[in-house]
């Protein structure tokens, strides 16, 4: 694990200790961004812990919570990184814990290096250079010091599982008739299909894993919804290409708005699977 992998790992679990004293109180406040998305304390404070640990590597951050940026400021970083401090905010809201803490380490517009991080459910994915990992954490690991449980920290290598069906996994939130049809479609080529719903990038992170096939997202996301996972999902062999360029997606555009995109497990051709 090197240096900036440990540094985000870090970030993330205390990010997440933020969010869970807020998922945890009696009550908490939602209102609404301009584009009708929930926020809440547990975003704004999850954004705050994660910025005070990027601030010392002096590298850019794009945060979906931070400051908007001009594009002819973003446009002359080669490296940045691209934070969601709460993903699956409307799985929060809803008591669900499908929630996850987003972080990438962005350069030349691949993702390099990505940490997401389940805090409800004590699941840790993160991938760089040297592969793709989870670690899933003690029920109690909120109430331990950061340095000490990274210390017991293991990874197991991904992907680490096979799945004997074809499965594809879908948004709890945003099941789009698009992806209804490529189901279809998928079910006359393979015959079963396993369609498995998850929130946030916990989609991503089962594909990753092996656990899922394909990730179809036939409707929109922002850059900080998907680059760390694009790394867990890369690091583990596996793929995400844009769907209209028919590459693997690229980030700091001038447009943070994401189209279309494919994601598959280690082994898959996405020629296959092109079935709109």
């Amino acid at each position: 694990m090197n240096q900036h992998t440990y540094l985000v790992i870090k970030a993330s679990l205390e990010a997440g200790k933020e969010i869970l004293k807020v998922f945890n109180s009696d009550d908490f406040g939602v209102r609404l961004k301009s584009d009708d998305s929930p926020l809440t304390e547990a975003d704004l404070k999850s954004h705050q812990v994660i910025a005070s640990y990027l601030d010392a590597t002096d590298i850019p951050v794009l945060s979906e919570e931070g400051d908007a940026i001009e594009y002819n400021q973003r446009s002359g970083w080669t490296k940045l990184w691209i934070v969601d401090p709460l993903d699956g905010t409307k799985e929060f809201v809803k008591r669900s814990g499908e929630f996850t803490v987003n972080i990438a380490l962005v350069e030349d517009q691949r993702p390099i290096m990505g940490v997401v991080f389940a805090p409800y459910l004590g699941w840790l994915y993160w991938g760089d250079a040297s592969g793709a990992y989870k670690a899933e954490l003690a029920d109690d690991w909120q109430d331990m010091n950061v340095d000490e449980l990274l210390e017991n920290v293991v990874g197991i290598q991904l992907p680490c599982q096979e799945a004997e069906v074809c499965t594809v996994v879908a948004s709890v939130s945003h099941f789009s008739k698009e992806t209804e049809t490529f189901v279809k479609a998928l079910e006359e080529k393979e015959g079963t299909v396993n369609v498995v719903s998850r929130g946030s990038s916990l989609k991503m992170c089962l594909v990753a894993e092996g656990a899922a096939h394909l990730y179809p997202r036939l409707g929109p996301t922002m850059e900080w919804d998907t680059a760390a996972g694009q790394a867990v999902v890369e690091a583990s062999g596996g793929q995400l290409f844009d769907w209209h360029s028919k590459a693997p997606m690229k980030y700091n555009r001038k447009d943070l708005l994401n189209g279309w995109f494919l994601t598959l497990a280690k082994g898959l051709n996405a020629a296959d699977y092109w079935l709109l």
